[in-house]
């Protein structure tokens, strides 16, 4: 890898401002070394002043948030109704007991709402890992949070890195590219937001999540597999060359133009100072310089693949405008009038930030300033670049409107610092506007073959007119005849080496069994279904939704894809003897229900309880009707269907989805541990376990009932490997990083 490609990757690395191998504040608590640093920075005092970001008076408070803790905060994930009975959990136990405590004392804050987060699903609170670990109340919430969070019901999320998802506006039947997604938390709100509505296991819409990274890549797939949908894609590329995709359409290739881009690129992360404190030693205006050019290319090339009509959120945590405006203004001239910054002021009531700036000057590390583009000497023009400044043109400058971004500042609402615009395409890019809306339109320029070089008359150089081969659009190579590029280079692969993905075909053996066992309905997409292995038996079965599909079939050899599809069916050489050798997978059940019509089992509440807390229980220890229907089923995989009853508001009132299994005189649930903590608790069993790992929920059980609860819980990894259950694991360090609280 050349210098160059090193840099940039170690640049989008590290989008946050972190040194390689340093871990953030609330990584590592307060731990050794970050005592010692002074959040001292006169360099950076001195160009935030002169550049008037922060409003006149308000200065000082500024720096004074900049040097105070950040506030945790927290995301309430998952699917609209599943969502609401965790919010109902926090609100009516968690959040009560924690409001009047004192721990050393310090009183604790009760959290607060987002105000600007729709439905009450942020918050924010003061609470720190050490004052979480103090007190046994908030010893039950600190288990609470870690669990919720492992079975992706809860999400630690700053709370500026929220807003972005929220302003693109998305819809089911968007396709959707993040450009930089690792490690995740937003593409986990925009894969919820695919899924607002709950009785659609497929909609139209996708999200591709890119990394530059493919160690961050793992990552990002375990933050995606909590939300279990087969709406994703996480592929591994360089976001400012990231191919272009093709899909089929009404017969024809056409070329996958995306409704909705999240661009939020590498930065120097100066907004991040609360928690991310060695960037207060380390701050230079030489990163921003660095990072400006870089910051453009991955833009350009995002609103290259942004479809007319569509909306692009470009956003930093930085506070410098030469990461910020410049590189807005720089795209707005690129377009010739292809873009247009939207007003999303009323998108978020509640939200407090200040407009773009239209006026900034570029310093050096040394501290020299520049106004304007022809005051930067000779010897300066590799580092420093004409689009670090604002137009000189009062009416071009005008017409930009640049106005409309928003730019958080720390001090407002108690927060980071951070950049956010939203970019609307009126039209195509104009070194796109004579490209073909279809493949099959262009024929060969002279009737060549698709794979014969043609000399292209008013460029030096050789084209593939025919367009055949083409991946990329380059603004400054391209023929003036066709505008395709040249012939791209064949793609490097770097990391680890993906098992394939490979669709069965509607006749495949392994299908009329499944078919029959769970009476699956006409309609089930069996084209919709892969696996991982081109030879000997398959382990597991996934899904993806149909356009997923169609752009992996037309795609493969363009890009790098780590992981896509949720498991719905594994392997049980057991099953065989009963009819199925594929049992369901609990990843996956959401996605396969609505096309299952046996195998179910209707559930009450106190059913939920007995299958969670116990072992391996009877049969007979169900209620008469889940007994009864049981009884009338065969051994093997099955789902434990719970539907909300209206009238009990002390129920949960969304429905809950378990596989299971059907023994010869018992049965029992297959759901990881912290699965079955979750729904313990939507059911109103609190499980805590003490420092010695004894249950403790405060509850008025019997010991009887308190052992036979807490063995069935602690067994239950020995349960699932009994019945062959596998867990994906993604890598180690994926575990280790994803959970900020545990």
């Amino acid at each position: 890898m050349g210098r160059k490609n090193r840099t940039r990757q170690r640049a989008q690395q590290n989008r946050d401002g972190r040194p390689e191998g340093k871990r953030n504040r609330d990584d590592a608590g307060w731990g050794a070394g970050y005592s010692e640093i002074i959040k001292e920075n006169k360099l950076f005092e001195h160009y935030y002043t002169e550049l008037k970001i922060v409003p006149e008076g308000e200065f000082e408070e500024f720096m004074e948030a900049m040097r105070e803790p950040l506030p945790a905060t927290i995301r309430i994930t998952g699917y609209k109704s599943h969502a609401k009975e965790i919010l109902h959990t926090l609100k009516e136990k968690y959040f009560k007991e924690v409001q009047d405590l004192e721990v050393d004392g310090q009183k604790i804050e009760a959290p607060q709402p987002l105000s600007w987060y729709p439905d009450e699903l942020a918050w924010h609170t003061n609470l720190s890992r050490k004052i979480l670990r103090k007190s046994p109340l908030l010893e039950k919430f600190h288990q609470f949070l870690v669990s919720e969070t492992e079975s992706g019901n809860i999400s630690r999320q700053e709370a500026v890195s929220m807003i972005p998802p929220l302003l693109m506006k998305i819809e089911p039947q968007h396709k959707i590219l993040d450009m930089c997604a690792a490690p995740g938390s937003k593409t986990a709100q925009l894969i919820e937001m695919l899924h607002s509505d709950m009785d659609i296991p497929f909609p139209e819409g996708f999200v591709i999540a890119n990394d530059v990274d493919n160690k961050r890549c793992y990552l990002l797939v375990h933050q995606a597999k909590r939300l279990n949908s087969p709406c994703i894609m996480v592929v591994n590329h360089d976001a400012s060359s990231i191919p272009r995709l093709y899909f089929d359409q009404d017969g024809k290739k056409d070329i996958l133009f995306y409704d909705r881009i999240l661009c939020d690129v590498p930065c120097s992360g100066d907004g991040t100072m609360r928690k991310n404190i060695d960037v207060w030693k380390k701050w230079t205006t030489s990163n921003s310089i660095h990072l400006h050019g870089l910051q453009i290319r991955i833009a350009v090339r995002g609103v290259e693949q942004l479809a007319v009509g569509g909306r692009m959120v470009y956003s930093t945590c930085s506070l410098n405008p030469i990461e910020d405006e410049a590189v807005i203004a720089a795209l707005l001239e690129k377009s010739e009038g292809a873009l247009e910054l939207a007003d999303a002021s009323a998108d978020l009531p509640g939200l407090k930030y200040m407009p773009g700036i239209t006026s900034w000057k570029v310093m050096t590390k040394e501290g020299q300033w520049f106004s304007d583009w022809s005051e930067v000497p000779t010897s300066r023009h590799t580092q420093i670049r004409p689009t670090m400044f604002p137009p000189t043109d009062p009416e071009k400058l005008a017409n930009m409107k640049l106005e409309r971004c928003m730019r958080i500042l720390p001090h407002h609402q108690n927060t980071g610092g951070f950049f956010v615009a939203v970019l609307v395409k009126k039209a195509p890019m104009p070194w796109n506007r004579r490209h073909p809306k279809s493949l099959a339109d262009v024929p060969p320029a002279d009737g060549s073959s698709a794979d014969t070089p043609v000399e292209c008359p008013l460029m030096d150089g050789v084209c593939y007119c025919s367009f055949s081969s083409v991946t990329e659009l380059h603004i400054d190579m391209r023929c003036s005849v066709c505008s395709s590029p040249p012939p791209p280079k064949k793609m490097k692969l770097f990391g680890f080496k993906e098992d394939p993905f490979v669709f069965l075909t509607e006749d495949d053996p392994i299908f009329p069994p499944i078919q029959a066992f769970y009476d699956l309905s006409p309609d089930f997409p069996k084209l919709n279904v892969l696996t991982r292995t081109h030879e000997g038996k398959k382990r597991h079965l996934y899904m993806v939704s149909k356009e997923l599909r169609n752009v992996l079939l037309n795609n493969s050899e363009r890009m790098k894809v780590i992981n896509t599809g949720v498991k719905v069916w594994s392997r049980n050489n057991d099953g065989e003897q009963f009819g199925c050798a594929f049992r369901l997978a609990q990843e996956g059940i959401y996605t396969l229900c609505p096309y299952i019509r046996a195998r179910i089992i209707n559930i009450s509440v106190e059913d939920v309880k007995v299958l969670l807390t116990q072992e391996n229980p009877f049969l007979s220890k169900l209620g008469d009707d889940a007994h009864t229907q049981a009884k009338k089923l065969e051994m093997g995989s099955i789902v434990l269907r719970y539907l909300p009853d209206p009238q009990d508001l002390d129920a949960p009132q969304c429905p809950i989805d378990l596989c299971g299994w059907r023994g010869k005189t018992s049965i029992r649930a297959f759901v990881s541990r912290n699965e079955c903590l979750h729904y313990l608790r939507m059911v109103g069993v609190e499980v805590f376990r003490d420092k010695q790992g004894k249950r403790n929920d405060g509850s008025t059980e019997t010991q009887e009932e308190s052992t036979e609860d807490a063995e069935g819980l602690s067994q239950e990894a020995d349960l699932l490997e009994q019945e062959g259950e596998e867990t994906d694991r993604v890598s180690n360090s994926a575990h280790a990083l994803v959970s900020e609280y545990s």
